[in-house]
């Protein structure tokens, strides 16, 4: 039995004309962009209320449903949630796994193309080293331990967030798309952190001119508002209704703030990124031969990694000094965050401009500086 209380249908056409109110007419608007963006006409979305993990969590749950296999890649130093799905696939760092035991069977980690930290050389070696990551997989695992045809998706991160703003050369993304075609695996492109425009273009993923199965979308997509999106081709989404539903996916709210972060994006937000982004990484990447204590810049767009080390030698992680960096930045007004094991990642506004950078950079610069003594 149903009982329709008065002052329930009175307040849900408040909440209706308040949708309204705010330009929501429909939750497709969201999707129908989306999916024109990263998928073509066919595309298809789940929304969430949360962030992250409740992405990273249904995307392989869809990727199992789909393929009918239980096998999980995913890579060291990702993060993908907290929630326990996405928890298994997260491989940044023990204190997020300490105690937690035990995860979802079925995952294996293999190591990401951190360059810096796996060879040493030009533009050749680290192609050769991110070429070798992929391959891997195929030729070790597949040959071993991980039969091809149990694995329903490899997921990433086209740049690592938590793992230290580690760019993916394109390369090796290239490859890792090649392996999934041939062995009919799903790749799933996290762009919680790298997604909407934040590198100069929509997803980070399009600079390898790669195209994902399905992107994991949170956070900057409603500028902070709690919104997750799952995107994916509409012949993979064919999981039947309620294989996976969200108590507040879809909310008026965080749809109607998703819409005006995405009209900002289009209008100012992506461009201005890159071009920011490109004048930063100008100004930093002299850093390197200026001072001994930084070991790499790398980034697109506003999504910009510092490596700090001991000496350029020796390229020994020096944590302390890094947090010392962030701490002084802090007292002096700027506020940046600290990621992977040694590095500082600059993620401003994507509408900041070029005197506030500029800013930015000259209290930065003076607490490497300090931090170094």
């Amino acid at each position: 039995m149903v009982v329709r209380d008065p002052r329930s249908i009175v307040l849900a056409g408040e909440v209706l004309e308040q949708t309204r109110r705010l330009g929501l007419h429909d939750l497709g608007d969201v999707i129908e962009h989306q999916a024109q963006l990263l998928l073509g006409p066919l595309g298809r979305a789940h929304l969430d209320h949360t962030s992250q993990s409740f992405v990273g969590s249904p995307s392989p749950q869809l990727a199992k449903f789909h393929t009918k296999r239980d096998k999980l890649i995913a890579f060291h130093g990702a993060f993908h949630g907290r929630t326990m799905g996405a928890l298994s696939l997260t491989g940044s760092k023990p204190q997020q796994k300490r105690r937690f035991a035990p995860f979802v069977p079925g995952v294996t980690h293999v190591r990401y193309p951190y360059t810096y930290r796996g060879c040493s050389g030009g533009p050749q070696a680290e192609e050769a080293f991110a070429l070798g990551c992929a391959r891997y997989i195929e030729e070790k695992l597949f040959k071993t331990i991980l039969p091809p045809e149990e694995v329903a998706a490899i997921i990433l991160e086209p740049i690592q967030g938590e793992g230290g703003y580690v760019v993916a050369p394109d390369n090796f993304l290239q490859e890792i798309r090649r392996i999934c075609d041939r062995h009919g695996i799903l790749l799933i492109a996290d762009e919680v952190q790298s997604g909407a425009g934040r590198t100069g273009k929509w997803w980070a993923i399009e600079h390898s001119g790669v195209q994902p199965d399905m992107v994991c979308i949170a956070k900057g997509i409603a500028s902070g508002m709690p919104l997750g999106i799952c995107m994916t081709k509409a012949d993979v989404m064919d999981w039947v209704p309620g294989s996976h539903a969200s108590t507040f996916g879809g909310n008026p709210i965080c749809i109607a703030a998703a819409l005006a972060t995405m009209d900002i994006l289009e209008r100012e937000g992506i461009k201005n990124a890159g071009t920011v982004g490109e004048k930063m990484l100008q100004r930093l990447r002299p850093w390197v031969a200026k001072y001994g204590t930084v070991g790499e810049v790398r980034g697109r767009g506003l999504m910009i990694g510092i490596e700090i080390v001991k000496d350029q030698q020796s390229r020994t992680p020096v944590g302390p000094m890094r947090d010392k960096i962030v701490e002084l930045a802090f007292e002096r007004g700027l506020l940046i965050l600290g990621c992977g094991e040694t590095s500082v990642r600059l993620c401003p506004p994507l509408i900041v401009n070029q005197q506030e950078a500029d800013i930015a950079l000259d209290i930065l610069e003076e607490c490497i500086q300090l931090a170094a003594k």
